[in-house]
């Protein structure tokens, strides 16, 4: 199971999780075509429903405490009803969201049990996100890469 933030502009024209430029990014990373990808992974997000634009024009705005109060029942259903053996929550909302973390730096490339399953934490593969500029970031990445690559 991959946990998004929240479906973007393209998800919702073509009515499919990670669509966007952001998606392909992922794919890159597990090195899987379309088919594969949405033949392993069920795809939810903290939230239902597109935030829409950052006031700043860089990205899409983080949903608001509001929805995501709203939206809790449904990501936790999921994770109850679908018993995953690996959850991938991907960026900072989803990683706070399912595992409580709040660090990207202290949990991405670290593998964490939740319930039965096994978490695997991704940054967010979007251009907005100035996170993997670093290089120790990068390595982190590539950790977390090597771990999933373990489990699936």
């Amino acid at each position: 199971m991959i946990v998004g933030q929240a479906p973007g502009i393209v998800e919702g024209v073509e009515r499919r999780p990670w669509r966007g430029r952001a998606g392909q990014t992922l794919r890159r990373w597990l090195d899987m075509d379309e088919d594969r990808f949405y033949s392993t992974f069920y795809c939810s997000s903290v939230t239902r429903c597109y935030p829409g634009r950052h006031p700043s024009g860089r990205g899409d705005r983080p949903p608001s405490p509001r929805e995501l109060e709203l939206c809790s029942f449904w990501l936790e259903w999921e994770l109850q009803l679908l018993g995953a053996r690996l959850v991938i929550p991907v960026g900072g909302l989803a990683i706070r969201r399912v595992l409580g973390l709040s660090r990207l730096a202290s949990c991405i490339g670290s593998r964490f049990e939740l319930g039965d399953a096994v978490a695997v934490p991704l940054p967010h593969p979007s251009g907005a996100s100035g996170w993997l500029n670093s290089f120790e970031n990068r390595e982190r990445l590539g950790e977390a890469l090597a771990l999933l690559r373990a489990e699936l």
